[in-house]
């Protein structure tokens, strides 16, 4: 039997992938939050003087960045409660997930941003009195979070993307609902082209706005 493409199956998917959707986002954005959190600390360890922060934070990056992020999470969620003996819920096991996952790849983008600001900078900064923190929040700091911004933006869609992941430890996220549908409906091609779909819109309508955002900081640098 020859497939026919039925495009009110998508029409009647949406309204059904919309928990799915808010899900995704909610496990994005807080995510996120906490590896921004991550990313900063661990970034800003990574230039320390103190060998002991630089090279902790070193292993944590390799490691992560050296391991799939479903790997993390299956370890996250089966191998480490089978060790300590704690249950750790889906949607919490998937939030720290995203936020170490995506916490060592910020962290090299905090790094790359502050040593890409010219040295002269710093000793400004110190020939006026500030201490080396003071330099860092009030002179660094601003100057190289604008540099941040588009590979920031870069791993919110990533991490976005990444959470369709976590279906493996039962996240109903869009994905996950996606795949119930389909065990309903046996309706795949449509069903996950709705998916495709929303997630498209998504990922373009964060590029879109992070575009304005650089456009508006530029800008204002200008006048």
């Amino acid at each position: 039997m020859a497939f026919q493409f039925k495009s009110d199956v998508m029409w009647e998917t949406l309204p059904l992938l919309t928990e799915g959707i808010e899900l995704t986002i909610y496990l994005t954005v807080v995510g996120l939050i906490f590896g921004f959190i991550i990313g900063v600390t661990t970034g800003i360890a990574r230039i320390s003087r103190n060998p002991v922060l630089r090279y902790t934070s070193l292993a944590y990056i390799e490691i992560i960045r050296g391991t799939p992020m479903v790997v993390q999470a299956l370890f996250l969620y089966f191998g480490l409660p089978l060790a300590t003996g704690m249950r750790i819920a889906p949607v919490t096991a998937g939030i720290i997930t995203i936020a170490v996952n995506s916490g060592a790849y910020i962290a090299e983008i905090v790094r790359g941003a502050i040593e890409s600001i010219d040295v002269g900078q710093s000793e400004a900064g110190r020939s006026i009195g500030l201490t080396r923190m003071q330099t860092m929040l009030y002179v660094i700091w601003p100057q190289a979070f604008k540099r941040m911004i588009p590979p920031l933006g870069n791993q919110f869609i990533i991490s976005l993307k990444d959470t369709s992941l976590l279906t493996v430890i039962g996240v109903a996220e869009l994905t996950r609902q996606g795949q119930e549908i389909v065990a309903v409906n046996f309706r795949s091609f449509e069903v996950y082209l709705t998916i495709a779909v929303v997630y498209l819109c998504m990922t373009m309508s964060i590029a879109k706005a992070l575009r304005m955002y650089e456009r508006k900081l530029f800008n204002r640098s200008r006048r």
